[in-house]
């Protein structure tokens, strides 16, 4: 889902000829821009945390620490984008011209692909390393490396045709308001929007999804029946990483969705349902686009390795002393056994 699917629908271009003119919604723009400008700033703050921690594991990274370093990197890029879309709802004029329209909607595009898609990869390679007990795939930097760059080239791909087509166009009897949007007209807009909405739904969404709910439920399975303590340790930051996705994502894809639907013709739209929509994409957008600082806070309350890596670095730069590094280790001894966990 694309901020302009949202802020430059028919209703915004044809708002003057629009049958449904009194049901608008009437966005709060300033709370916009303050909601995404908050999580432009702690998604920034949490995602740079995370990169630089897992940068300073060297040797001691394992392959789930490379996938979820590579999130935070999506997340991050994801983060940068927000300040432009927020001034362009606020100000309802696109001021940056096409070079910048491009670039920002093919990074967000990419963005948001590659995190589900390292999302997935990370149920891989658990399910992997836990339900088949095999460590050749984790064990394999240089393998891992090769499934990222292959995640962001895909995701790049995928973006292309949002870069292509995107550009500053001028609103139909505006000619001092600008937008950045689709270069096409008529039905082929309607029909290039639909498509673009079927594929971030199937592989964007869905087809991830199917792959993380199948190697979950066996590696539930699997641990279910393991009394290994760490196992169920190395897998509460995973869970909870995918259950955010969900929980962010989800309802914006099935709202998207059954707008996808409506602009089919698949179901009927009338003025009601389109004013409910449209209200309902605003709220679970908001929603979703939060998930780019979510997983960081998870790591920071979860994963006691990152926690430890986190503050050992702290201590070598004196923000924290030794003392307090050390309590908080025989804290942790003391409530859990040991100090040694495999969870970021």
């Amino acid at each position: 889902m694309n901020v302009s699917d949202i802020y430059d629908n028919d209703s915004y271009i044809d708002v003057i000829s629009s049958p449904c003119l009194g049901m608008v919604v009437d966005v709060d723009r300033t709370g916009v821009l303050l909601s995404y400008m908050i999580v432009f700033f702690l998604g920034l703050l949490g995602n740079g945390v995370v990169i630089y921690v897992v940068c300073l594991m060297e040797n001691r990274r394992t392959s789930t620490d490379i996938f979820l370093m590579h999130l935070a990197v999506a997340d991050l890029l994801f983060s940068l984008t927000l300040p432009f879309w927020a001034i362009y709802v606020h100000a309802s004029n696109w001021t940056l011209g096409t070079p910048m329209c491009k670039i920002l909607s093919g990074l967000q595009e990419t963005s948001f692909y590659s995190s589900v898609f390292l999302l997935a990869c990370i149920s891989i390679d658990r399910y992997m390393a836990i339900v088949k007990a095999t460590q050749f795939i984790c064990s394999q930097t240089r393998v891992v490396r090769v499934v990222c760059g292959l995640v962001w080239l895909g995701a790049g791909v995928l973006a292309m045709p949002v870069v292509v087509k995107r550009e500053a166009l001028v609103v139909s009897g505006y000619d001092d308001v600008m937008m950045c949007y689709e270069n096409m007209t008529g039905e082929a807009i309607e029909s290039w929007r639909v498509s673009l909405r079927v594929l971030r739904h199937t592989l964007g969404f869905f087809l991830p999804l199917t792959v993380m709910l199948f190697c979950y439920s066996w590696t539930v399975g699997t641990l279910f029946h393991s009394r290994n303590s760490q196992k169920h340790k190395a897998m509460q930051v995973i869970f909870c990483v995918v259950l955010a996705f969900l929980l962010c994502w989800l309802p914006n894809n099935i709202t998207s969705f059954i707008d996808t639907l409506m602009r089919g013709k698949l179901i009927q739209e009338t003025c009601e349902r389109r004013y409910h929509l449209d209200l309902a994409l605003y709220i679970t957008e908001a929603v979703a686009f939060s998930h780019c600082a979510v997983n960081p806070v998870l790591y920071a309350f979860i994963g006691r390795k990152f926690r430890n890596h986190f503050l050992i670095s702290l201590v070598k730069r004196g923000l924290v002393s030794r003392e307090a590094l050390s309590r908080y280790r025989l804290g942790s001894l003391q409530s859990s056994g040991s100090v040694r966990s495999t969870t970021l």
